[in-house]
């Protein structure tokens, strides 16, 4: 089986901020594979004027929570870096189970990547004054950091676009659903200690699930 790759813009984010933009990303890319009846539900961004739409399932809003807040427990534990977090869908099988095969198998059919550049929050500047006061333009830092926030805002409306785009121009992949399934099968991975384990983890699955090396670009 083949496995199609999404690989979405990075982008530039505050570690306050990193909560609700994945929410923003891997809820969309959620229902837009939904296939079942779902009870869509519309969500306002607070520090963007975005909404975006959630499922209404319960379990999906668990676990995607669950997930983003470990990321955000490994980004307090690895600051400075660039990270990837990788939502894949995927089909059960069962075969005959081997030496070297587990007789449930997961087939990864499709993998996005979201890429965040997470910045350090910026530091209130230092200096000495008369009075131990700091010489500063209390404008500067607030006008700098809403310059900021609105491209990212405009860099998140692209990778909203860029998953619509990916999602209708990409389907012949999906493989059909059994009736009753309201969404497909998913999980959402990161890297857990190192970039080398996250590397090994993906090389894993590719072996797996038989797709193409392409799936690792």
């Amino acid at each position: 089986m083949n496995c199609e790759v999404c690989q979405l813009k990075e982008l530039e984010v505050e570690s306050f901020e990193i909560r609700e933009v994945l929410r923003c990303i891997l809820h969309t890319i959620v229902f837009h594979r939904a296939l079942g009846l779902i009870r869509p539900k519309d969500i306002d961004l607070e520090l963007f004027e975005i909404t975006y739409v959630q499922c209404g399932e319960i379990e999906v809003e668990k676990k995607i929570d669950d997930k983003i807040e470990q990321f955000i427990t490994w980004i307090d534990k690895h600051p400075n870096k660039k990270s990837q977090i990788c939502l894949s869908f995927y089909e059960v099988k069962t075969k005959q189970p081997s030496w070297f095969t587990n007789k449930i198998e997961r087939l990864y059919w499709e993998q996005w990547y979201i890429n965040l550049n997470v910045l350090q929050p910026t530091k209130p500047p230092t200096g000495k004054s008369n009075h131990s006061k700091l010489v500063m333009d209390p404008g500067e830092e607030s006008e700098e950091r809403s310059s900021r926030r609105t491209l990212l805002e405009q860099s998140l409306q692209e990778v909203l676009f860029q998953i619509i785009k990916f999602v209708n121009d990409k389907k012949d992949h999906v493989p059909p659903i059994n009736d009753g399934v309201i969404y497909c099968p998913f999980e959402v991975t990161f890297p857990s200690s190192s970039d080398s384990t996250f590397g090994m983890d993906m090389i894993k699955r590719m072996l797996h699930s038989g797709g193409h090396p392409s799936m690792l670009s």
